[in-house]
């Protein structure tokens, strides 16, 4: 999978090859908000989107899903805008709109015609400093996130599987906590909570604004100026969070689901983040992914389902795009008559012999081409450039490092990618999990008295 910062990158790489690269302008407004312009003339278009940094991991201990309960309640209405009259508008303009939180941010966005900017501003503005809350209106939407974590998580084994890795491979870090939070601690979450969480985060020093599409920086500038600028700043906390220790021991966890057609093996190994990582050791990482799980080319689909006949499918990812210590994952799942076992056992075996001699020539370079091709067809949509730089700032990294994404991956050796498979993919950093079909009830025994 092409992390965030990789799609980034290569975006940028692009203009290498072509003059329609993005080029990124950034100011500050006095009261410490920040602004990305991405200008892109093609349509008279413009993607607005407002990145607060602050997601599930910076909850306070027993609030788990607030962060993602609130950016449900953003849409409730303000002192000066009535519920669903910010949203109808977007719809009235023919534009889109939505919102989504991760454990690092919470992102709002709006897709309109050039000329309709000054209005989502606007409104977007007012929803910074201006949310009103009222029991009738709270109590009812935290029924419709706990319906909606039964629906995604709690009615899914696998999605059930990957919550309990997640919590698993964090011991310490908040990590471990589902976006959405448990279910009995949503169960808890009240307006206090909620607004508590709002006065805290939600201020235009703890936000920036990106903006790509059809405009100019001094326009986005000034009309910031007049919308956000506004705003006065509020004293949010830094960003201090528990940090994982050293891994000790490696981990097992599994479930067992009459709903399971397909049993899969997932695993997890705890690795740096592009922002936490040493060197060139998260680009290793981006291409080590990308070598073992790159589609039908990669090692592990090459092995185990081509040579070896073991699975159906496997594959492998890095989530570098992390403010703290993230994941580097592999999954596979057997064909028939193939135990979980026996599957674990043929990708340990792949995994050691990659991490002894490393990619040859032709998967390095297979590798990087395609995660510099794949992201600079990315950079085509303006929603997708704005997520990438959005999501880079709320974890720390910034627009510079993201433009020389393409320069250092150019840079990474088959032995700096050895070194990543052999520091990093090691049995006490991981979390293995099993999810199989429940086993059938026995009959009970016949009485032949």
């Amino acid at each position: 999978m092409v992390a965030i910062i990789a799609a980034a990158g290569a975006a940028a790489a692009a203009s290498e090859a072509s003059a329609a690269g993005p080029e990124v302008t950034q100011f500050e407004l006095a009261n410490g908000f920040k602004i990305m312009v991405i200008p892109d003339h093609r349509t008279p278009v413009v993607t607005h989107m407002v990145w607060y940094q602050v997601g599930s991991a910076d909850e306070q201990p027993g609030k788990s899903g607030i962060a993602h309960f609130l950016e449900h309640l953003m849409f409730k209405g303000t002192e000066k805008t009535a519920p669903g009259v910010f949203s109808a508008e977007v719809a009235r303009l023919g534009g889109q709109e939505n919102a989504f939180t991760s454990t690092d941010y919470t992102s709002y966005f709006q897709r309109v015609a050039k000329d309709h900017l000054k209005t989502v501003m606007t409104f977007e503005a007012d929803r910074m400093t201006g949310l009103q809350l009222t029991d009738e209106v709270v109590l009812p939407e935290r029924d419709v996130v706990l319906e909606e974590r039964r629906m995604r998580t709690d009615n899914d084994p696998g999605a059930r599987l990957g919550e309990a890795l997640q919590a698993a491979t964090y011991v310490n870090h908040p990590y471990q906590h589902p976006i959405i939070g448990w279910e009995h601690e949503i169960k808890q979450l009240n307006r206090e909570d909620a607004l508590a969480f709002y006065r805290r985060f939600y201020a235009p020093n703890n936000a920036v604004l990106v903006v790509a599409g059809d405009v100019e920086p001094a326009q986005v500038k000034a009309l910031a100026e007049e919308t956000y600028g506004k705003i006065p700043r509020a004293d949010t906390p830094p960003r201090h969070r528990p940090q994982e220790p050293e891994p000790q021991a490696h981990r097992r966890v599994s479930l067992s689901d009459a709903r399971v057609a397909q049993p899969s093996l997932q695993r997890s190994y705890l690795v740096p983040s592009y922002r936490t990582a040493k060197g060139t050791e998260s680009e290793a990482l981006d291409v080590l992914a990308q070598i073992l799980g790159g589609g039908q080319t990669g090692r592990l689909y090459r092995a185990l389902v081509v040579e070896q006949g073991l699975a159906a499918g496997a594959g492998a990812w890095y989530q570098g795009t992390a403010y703290d210590e993230t994941r580097f994952g592999f999954s596979a799942s057997p064909r028939p008559g193939v135990t979980l076992e026996a599957l674990e056992a043929a990708l340990d075996t792949v995994i050691a012999k990659f991490a002894e001699t490393g990619p040859d020539e032709l998967e390095l370079a297979r590798a990087k081409t395609r995660l510099t091709a794949d992201a600079i067809y990315a950079r085509d949509n303006q929603a997708t450039l704005a997520r990438i730089y959005g999501a880079s700032w709320a974890t720390g990294v910034s627009v510079d490092q993201v433009n020389a994404w393409p320069d250092r991956v150019k840079s990474v050796t088959a032995d700096e990618v050895k070194q990543a498979a052999q520091r990093y993919l090691v049995l006490r950093r991981a979390v293995t999990g099993y999810l199989t079909p429940a086993a059938a009830p026995k009959a009970p025994a016949e009485n032949r008295s």
